[in-house]
């Protein structure tokens, strides 16, 4: 008994009960060091040269012990944090979920934390909200509201706080971005196999990328068939349900009613799907209806709809490696993630489900148009 009693006071001497807080100097005495140095090794960021083994031993014991860090001490000490900030125009919007929740898992592993924010897609509340991180000392931006044109990113850069883009693109500007030309062509190409030419296009707002592109390069696979989408077919109204309504019921109430329907996002074309069922038609058989990004409900509707799969956990963890690659002084190229269109029964009655598509990605440069 006597043998073991100086080894248990030894032990509650060296670890702190939990209801005590644990503080650097606590850590360097355990680790026999001074507290600047247990300082230096927990402010290691991602981006930092590879750690020492008297580092690593500083990082273990501070794990052991329970050590919660600071952090709003340790940037006003640093101007730095472990933080990277996330924008996106609504955190309602399925795909830009996915895509950030990718961003966090990949910001997570590297040691990051990650603050999303809502900008509603307005560009005021886009500068308040950077003006506010950068307020946090965030280590850098991942942008996901951008616009094509205009003069919010050069305001941005004023900050001097590291940014890439992700979802959207702009000129000049890195980029993880689904190669959303691409995807509008594999729409045009497959409804003009189809054998329709009165095509009509349910689009999100034009100044955005994502909608731009798309409808551009729909358009551009059917000019290559012959086949003219006149202005008055392409109604930008936004990308959710009621665009979708609102957009099918303006096509096919037209003088000469369009016999299939582009949507490019995924409930504009559901919205879609929804009027002509009210008008008692059937999309595929009637009407052909194709969508954008393949969210999992596209399979699992009445009519499985037919979409573009866009990879979006793939262009979130892209996103942090680039903005990562920012953070440690290194140029990086936009990627764009290659699409594949999955073809379903809304716009291919009668068969079975199959993919006309492309897989990986490829790199863009700097100053590659976004059309």
């Amino acid at each position: 008994m006597s043998d073991q009693t100086p080894r248990t006071v030894n032990d509650r001497a060296a670890t702190p009960k939990r209801s005590e807080a644990v503080t650097l100097e606590t850590i360097a005495k355990r680790a026999g060091v001074h507290p600047s140095t247990v300082s230096r090794s927990l402010r290691r960021l991602p981006t930092d040269r590879a750690p020492s083994e008297r580092s690593e031993n500083i990082r273990r014991i501070a794990e052991e012990l329970g050590y919660i860090p600071d952090r709003n001490a340790a940037a006003l000490a640093t101007a730095r944090s472990s933080t990277i900030g996330v924008l996106v125009p609504r955190l309602t919007d399925l795909v830009l979920a996915e895509i950030y929740d990718a961003i966090e898992v990949e910001a997570n592993r590297h040691g990051l934390d990650s603050f999303v924010v809502n900008t509603h897609d307005e560009t005021r509340e886009q500068l308040r909200r950077v003006r506010s991180l950068v307020a946090r000392r965030v280590n850098g931006l991942i942008l996901g509201d951008v616009y094509r044109v205009g003069t919010s990113l050069a305001a941005i850069e004023a900050f001097n706080v590291p940014f890439v883009l992700v979802n959207r693109s702009r000129r000049g500007y890195p980029s993880s971005t689904c190669d959303d030309q691409l995807g509008g062509h594999l729409v045009g190409s497959h409804l003009a196999n189809m054998g329709h030419t009165e095509i009509g296009i349910i689009s999100g707002g034009l100044h955005t990328s994502t909608a731009y592109d798309r409808v551009d390069g729909c358009r551009r696979a059917l000019a290559e068939r012959g086949i003219d989408i006149p202005e008055s077919r392409i109604i930008a109204l936004g990308f959710d349900v009621e665009a979708g309504r609102r957009g099918a019921a303006a096509l096919l109430d037209s003088r000469n009613p369009p016999t299939a329907i582009f949507a490019t996002n995924d409930f504009a074309a559901i919205g879609a799907m929804g009027v002509l069922r009210d008008k008692h038609l059937q999309a595929g058989r009637d009407v052909a209806v194709v969508g954008f990004n393949d969210i999992s409900l596209c399979r699992d509707l009445a009519i499985p709809l037919t979409s573009v799969r866009s990879p979006h956990a793939l262009i979130g963890r892209t996103a942090v490696d680039m903005l990562l690659k920012l953070l440690a002084g290194d140029e990086c190229q936009s990627i764009l993630h290659a699409p594949e269109l999955i073809v379903r029964e809304s716009s291919d009655p009668g068969t079975s489900t199959y993919s006309d598509g492309y897989g990986g990605d490829h790199k863009a440069p700097h100053d590659a148009p976004s059309k």
